[in-house]
């Protein structure tokens, strides 16, 4: 029932996931991003698709477009995302159910700060 809804938020889904690889990968280094660019908007798409599919297939799509619109990452979100990672690397939807990803993004950030330092 939402699919068209959420097939509209797909190009901006994909900017958007564009936008973070290059943030991650690249970490502020004007030469990296240049060269990422092409990697993370070939990423960005498939990305999307599998988003989209695992938002249906989960029975969650109100709770994602709304999670969406207001701009942050929720319970709804996270379950995609992780059902998502499993199936784009070839894993049943449920591997990662348990893995917080709250706390990787925290420490990755923390690692990234260290980096810079």
């Amino acid at each position: 029932m939402l699919s068209p809804v959420l097939n509209l938020m797909r190009p901006q889904l994909e900017a958007k996931l564009s936008e973070a690889c290059l943030r991650w990968s690249a970490m502020g280094n004007s030469s990296l991003t240049e060269r990422l660019t092409p990697a993370c908007q070939a990423l960005a798409a498939p990305t999307s698709r599998c988003l989209v599919a695992e938002t249906q297939s989960s029975g969650r799509s109100l709770g994602v477009i709304t999670e969406l619109m207001a701009g942050r990452f929720g319970d709804d979100l996270e379950v995609v995302v992780k059902r998502c990672a499993g199936r784009m690397l070839g894993l049943p939807p449920e591997t990662f159910g348990r893995l917080p990803l709250r706390d990787l993004a925290e420490r990755f950030n923390s690692l990234k700060a260290q980096v810079r330092r």
